[in-house]
């Protein structure tokens, strides 16, 4: 099963949490020609006025400046983007093999479409990273006994 397991620099900003402000931020990111393969957009708890926008990758100087200009910065939580096949039970080995190595998330953002899986592990730095990046690799090219 192929696995694409790679670092990824998340531009973040805040934004008041209103309607369009996505789009707002978004757009001149599109103009610039970004190839974005990772969104993600939140209310902060507790502020309720107030919303976090996270964008990976900004890839080229032209669509840097367009980032920077709207306000972004990278500075998000130290991530992997991980790519590849489904398999039932897949989430649970991760997460067995991350806690086994004593590696805590601040975030985790997964979904399935058809048969491939797309997640964004965020930790807490970046000797956590390291030590995820590899027991990650094996949880999930590894199939389970049964």
């Amino acid at each position: 099963m192929a696995v694409s397991i790679r670092k990824v620099t998340l531009w973040r900003t805040e934004v008041d949490h209103r309607p369009g402000a996505l789009a707002d931020l978004l757009e001149p990111l599109a103009e610039a020609g970004a190839d974005l393969q990772t969104v993600m957009g939140y209310r902060i708890p507790g502020r309720r006025g107030r919303a976090v926008i996270e964008v990976a990758p900004v890839s080229n100087r032209k669509v840097a400046r367009a980032a920077r200009e709207g306000g972004l910065a990278p500075g998000g939580a130290p991530a992997l983007l991980i790519l590849g096949d489904n398999r039932p039970g897949l989430a649970n080995r991760i997460a067995r093999a991350l806690s086994e190595r004593g590696v805590n998330l601040a975030f985790l953002v997964a979904q399935v479409v058809g048969r491939r899986y797309s997640a964004v592990f965020g930790f807490e730095n970046e000797a956590d990273l390291d030590k995820a990046a590899d027991r990650i690799r094996t949880a999930v090219t590894v199939r389970p006994r049964g």
